[in-house]
C-alpha cells in the first residue's frame, strides 16, 4: 500500500499537510503515516532525567497525535500510523524515507513566514535527486476549502 508520510510538528501549516495527505489518501486507497521527531538537543543527557524528557515528549507528540488522528478516521476514514524518531528532523525525515519502502509520496508544507520555505522543504530539495519517492509540497497558507478543491 502507498503511503503518503507527513511530518507532525508545532508549525501553523503542519495541519495543511496532514489534510492533504490524508484526503490523498483516502482519494486513492492508500495510508498515512504521521513522523514526529524530538530533536536530540531538546533531550538533556543524564540517565534520569533523559529518561523523563524523552517520556514527556513521546506524551505530548501522542496527545498531537490524536488530535489529527481523530480527524482522519471521522472525515476522510483513514487510519493514521505513527513514528516517532529522536535526531536532527531534516536526517530523521531522510531515514523514514529510506527505511520505509511503501513511503510513495512525501507532503510537506510550505512555511507561511517570508524567510523561506522552512527548514524541511529545504533539506528535501537538496536531496531530492537521491530520493525514492516524490515530495509534495503545501502551500502554508491555502485554505481549507481550496485544499479539498485541489485533493
Amino acid at each position: 500500500m502507498r503511503k503518503f508520510l507527513v511530518v507532525l510538528d508545532d508549525s501553523r501549516e503542519c495541519l495543511n499537510a496532514i489534510r492533504y495527505a490524508a484526503l490523498r489518501a483516502a482519494k486513492t486507497g492508500g495510508a498515512v503515516q504521521v513522523l514526529a521527531v524530538i530533536p536530540a538537543n531538546s533531550i538533556q543527557h543524564g540517565i534520569g532525567v533523559a529518561d523523563v524528557m524523552r517520556a514527556e515528549a513521546y506524551e505530548r507528540i501522542e496527545a498531537h497525535f490524536e488530535v489529527f488522528a481523530k480527524w482522519m478516521r471521522d472525515r476522510p476514514g483513514v487510519e493514521p500510523e505513527l513514528v516517532v524518531r529522536e535526531g536532527e528532523p531534516g536526517a530523521e525525515l531522510l531515514a523514514q524515507i529510506n527505511h520505509d519502502p511503501e513511503i510513495g509520496v512525501v507532503v510537506l508544507a510550505a512555511s507561511t513566514d517570508n524567510v523561506g520555505p522552512g527548514p524541511l522543504v529545504t533539506r528535501l530539495m537538496r536531496e531530492m535527486a537521491s530520493l525514492p519517492c516524490p515530495i509534495t509540497i503545501v502551500p502554508g497558507d491555502i485554505s481549507r476549502e481550496r485544499l479539498e478543491k485541489v485533493t
